[in-house]
Parts: C-alpha cells; sequence; structure tokens
C-alpha cells in the first residue's frame, strides 16, 4: 500500500472540494473517506469570541503534525491522510483546520480522524489568541480537550 499524507500549515485558505478530490485521485482501494473542517465559533469557555489569531513556529509545528498523523498511521490502515492548518487571523466561521482520511474501511478513517484532532488539540504547538467583546486572551487547552485524548492512551 502507497501511504500518501499532505499536511501543511498554511494562513491561507483551503478548498474542502480540492481535499476531498486529492483524496481520491486514483484511489480505488479505498472504500472511505473521512473529513472534518473546524471553523471559528462565536463563544469559547464563556466568551463572545469576535476572531481568533493563531501564532506558531514552523519547524516546530510541521514536525509535530507529522508525528501525529505517523502516530494515527501506526494504529490504523489507512491510505491517505490530508491536515491543513490555517494560523494568522482568522475570523468568525473562517475555516481553522481540515483533516481527511481515506481508508479501505470506514471504521480505521473515523476512528484515526477522531484520533488526529484529539492530538491536535493537546500537541499541536500553535498559540491562540482569541478575540472577545472584553479584550484579547490567550487560550489554553480545554479540560474536555485533556479528557477525549486520555482515551486513546
Amino acid at each position: 500500500m502507497t501511504h500518501y499524507d499532505h499536511v501543511d500549515v498554511q494562513e491561507s485558505d483551503f478548498s474542502i472540494q480540492n481535499e476531498y478530490e486529492m483524496l481520491r485521485e486514483n484511489n480505488q482501494q479505498d472504500g472511505a473517506i473521512v473529513f472534518f473542517t473546524g471553523l471559528v465559533r462565536d463563544f469559547n469557555q464563556g466568551s463572545n469570541v469576535t476572531g481568533l489569531y493563531l501564532e506558531h513556529y514552523p519547524a516546530m509545528t510541521q514536525k509535530a503534525l507529522k508525528t501525529i498523523v505517523s502516530q494515527a498511521r501506526s494504529r490504523w490502515p489507512i491510505s491517505r491522510v490530508r491536515l491543513v492548518h490555517r494560523v494568522g487571523q482568522l475570523n468568525l466561521s473562517d475555516q481553522i483546520v481540515f483533516v481527511g482520511i481515506s481508508s479501505p474501511h470506514r471504521e480505521s478513517a473515523f476512528e484515526a480522524c477522531m484520533f488526529i484532532m484529539d492530538y491536535l488539540k493537546n500537541q499541536a504547538p500553535f498559540w491562540k489568541k482569541e478575540n472577545t467583546v472584553t479584550g484579547q486572551t490567550w487560550v489554553s487547552a480545554a479540560e474536555k480537550d485533556k479528557l477525549a485524548m486520555n482515551k486513546w492512551q
């Protein structure tokens, strides 16, 4: 089986259609494609959010994301992975992250997608500053995100 991973951190928006087509292109061995897209919402931990700013160290972040994908690949028989994470200024409803998985079977695709998202929320070196109606706040990992990651251990 040929492995095909795409990991990218970028400021620009991405096209869900393009990402999906890349998972399907010349891919006749997989019977499942699962993907998740994260969006900027207008609330978090009791605050009214008006936007986000995400920072990162490019080399460190790229390496961490590749490690998370590799960990998922070691657990499930997945074929293709597309992981795109945005940084910079994001407004309400903007797309933040895309995780797409192709696999011969849906169970592996769903579980690998959830695993990658749970690890992204806890181990990817992004620093998130929320803009709220009362000012700006650096955001730390939520307890529910830590609990979600623990189920994979």
